[in-house]
C-alpha cells in the first residue's frame, strides 16, 4: 500500500535553542533535502556554522535519521501534528575534523610496561 503524500510543517532547533522555520515538506522530500535547506537557510552570525550537509545530523524522537529515507518513512508522527502543529528536529552539527588544528595528536607507538606484583 503507497504511502499517503501530505505536507508537513517542520521546524528545525538549533544548538543554541533557536529555531529555524517552520517549512513546509512533503512526506516524499528525503532527510538530505531538508539537511540542504538547512544549510543554505543556516543563520548569519552563529559560532558554528555547517558547511556541507554531511556535517548535519537530524534527530526526531532521540533517533538519527537516515540521509536515504523520506519524511513519511522516518515514522514521523503525523497524528500528534494534526490540526496545524508543526514537528520539531533537532540539528547537531560536527564539523569534519580534517581541518581541526588544535586537535592533539595521539601517540600509537607501542610501550613497554613493568609490572612488579608481589604475591604473599
Amino acid at each position: 500500500m503507497p504511502e499517503e503524500d501530505c505536507l508537513l510543517d517542520i521546524k528545525f532547533r538549533l544548538y543554541d535553542g533557536s529555531d529555524m522555520g517552520p517549512f513546509q515538506y512533503s512526506s516524499a522530500s528525503t532527510i538530505d533535502m531538508l539537511k540542504q535547506r538547512v544549510v543554505s537557510d543556516w543563520p548569519k552570525g552563529k559560532t558554528v556554522i555547517p558547511k556541507t550537509a554531511s556535517e548535519i545530523k537530524l534527530i526526531r524522537s532521540g533517533k538519527v535519521l537516515d540521509n536515504s529515507r523520506t519524511v513519511g518513512q522516518c515514522k514521523l508522527p503525523f497524528g500528534d501534528v494534526a490540526g496545524g502543529g508543526t514537528v520539531i528536529m533537532h540539528v547537531v552539527v560536527q564539523p569534519s575534523s580534517t581541518k581541526t588544528k588544535t586537535e592533539k595528536k595521539v601517540d600509537d607507538s607501542p610501550r613497554n610496561v613493568v609490572c612488579s606484583c608481589s604475591i604473599l
